[in-house]
C-alpha cells in the first residue's frame, strides 16, 4: 500500500510542472524551460543527496548508458514543453502513452525479451489509438502533436535504457546524473534562444524543478516497496491531475474522439503491462 500511495502522489506532482511549463511557454521559450527544469532538478537533488545518500555519489559502472538515458529524457522534455505550449495538455499526455508501446516494440532487439502475437496486437491497436486522437485528414495534423508523439517514442526509448540500468546504478544517483547530462547539453544551446527571466518567473522555474525533483524522488521511493511492473499501470493516472489542471488553469478539455483514442491507448498500455508481468512472474 505504501509503494501505491507513494507511486500516485508522484503522479500527482508531476502534472504541475507541465503545469508551470505551459504557463510559462507564453512568456519564454519552450528550450529555456526545458533547461531550467534540469537546472533546478539538479539544484534540489545534489544537496538532497549529500545530506541523506552521500555514499551513493559516487561514479557510475555504466557511464555510456547513463548518458543516452539523460539525452533521450532530455529529448522528450523537449518534445513535451514544446507540445504543450500549442496544445492542451491532456491531448499531449494522451500522445505521449505511446511510450510502453515503443519500449514492448523496441524490446526484442536491445533486451532480447521475445514479444508474441497478443503483445504485437495490443502495440497495433495502441497505434490506432493514436491516430483516433490525431485524426489525420479530418483535423489539421500540426507539429506540437508529433512532437507530443516524439515525447512517447523518446521515453520509450529511456525505458528501455533504465532496465539496462536497474541492477547496477542506484536510482537516486542515476535521477541526479539524468539532470546532471540534460543541464550540461541545454547550457551549450540556451544562449541562443535566452530570455533574461524576471523575479516573478525565477521562482515559477524553481517551483517547476522542485515538483520534477520531488515527484521523482517519490517513484524511486515508490519502487522500494514494489516492483516497476506492479506499479506500471499507475502510471496512467497521471492523466487525471492533467485534464484538471489544464481545465481549471487553460480551459482545455479533451473532445470525444480524443477520450476515445486515451481509452485505446491506455487499454493496449495495460494489457502489455499485464503480459510482461505474467511473462515475468511464471518463470
Amino acid at each position: 500500500m505504501k509503494a501505491i500511495i507513494l507511486n500516485l502522489s508522484a503522479w500527482i506532482m508531476l502534472p504541475f510542472m507541465d503545469a508551470i511549463a505551459k504557463y510559462l511557454s507564453s512568456e519564454l521559450s519552450f528550450f529555456q524551460i526545458t533547461w531550467a527544469r534540469y537546472f533546478f532538478t539538479v539544484f534540489f537533488t545534489l544537496p538532497f543527496m549529500f545530506l541523506f545518500f552521500k555514499h551513493q555519489l559516487k561514479w557510475t559502472e555504466n557511464p555510456k548508458l547513463q548518458f543516452y538515458r539523460g539525452l533521450t529524457l532530455f529529448l522528450a522534455n523537449i518534445c513535451f514543453f514544446y507540445s504543450i505550449s500549442i496544445i492542451s495538455m491532456a491531448k499531449a499526455l494522451t500522445l505521449a502513452f505511446v511510450a510502453p508501446l515503443i519500449t514492448t516494440t523496441l524490446s526484442p532487439f536491445f533486451l532480447g525479451e521475445k514479444v508474441g502475437l497478443k503483445r504485437w496486437t495490443a502495440v497495433i491497436i495502441g497505434f490506432l489509438g493514436i491516430l483516433i486522437v490525431i485524426r489525420p485528414g479530418f483535423i489539421e495534423f500540426n507539429l506540437a502533436s508529433i512532437a507530443a508523439v516524439g515525447t512517447g517514442c523518446f521515453y520509450g526509448v529511456y525505458l528501455i535504457i533504465t532496465r539496462r540500468l536497474h541492477t547496477t546504478d542506484s536510482p537516486l544517483l542515476t535521477l541526479l546524473l539524468t539532470g546532471v547530462v540534460g543541464v550540461s547539453i541545454g547550457s551549450f544551446i540556451v544562449p541562443v534562444v535566452w530570455i533574461n527571466p524576471s523575479f516573478n518567473q525565477w521562482s515559477w522555474l524553481a517551483l517547476m524543478g522542485l515538483f520534477a525533483c520531488f515527484g521523482h524522488i517519490l517513484l524511486i521511493y515508490s519502487l522500494r516497496y514494489a516492483d516497476a511492473s506492479k506499479l506500471a499501470p499507475f502510471g496512467y493516472f497521471e492523466i487525471i491531475p492533467n485534464i484538471i489542471l489544464g481545465y481549471y488553469l487553460f480551459s482545455d478539455f479533451l473532445d470525444i474522439w480524443s477520450f476515445l483514442g486515451l481509452a485505446v491507448i491506455i487499454s493496449s498500455g495495460l494489457f502489455i503491462i499485464r503480459r510482461e508481468y505474467l511473462s515475468k512472474y511464471s518463470k
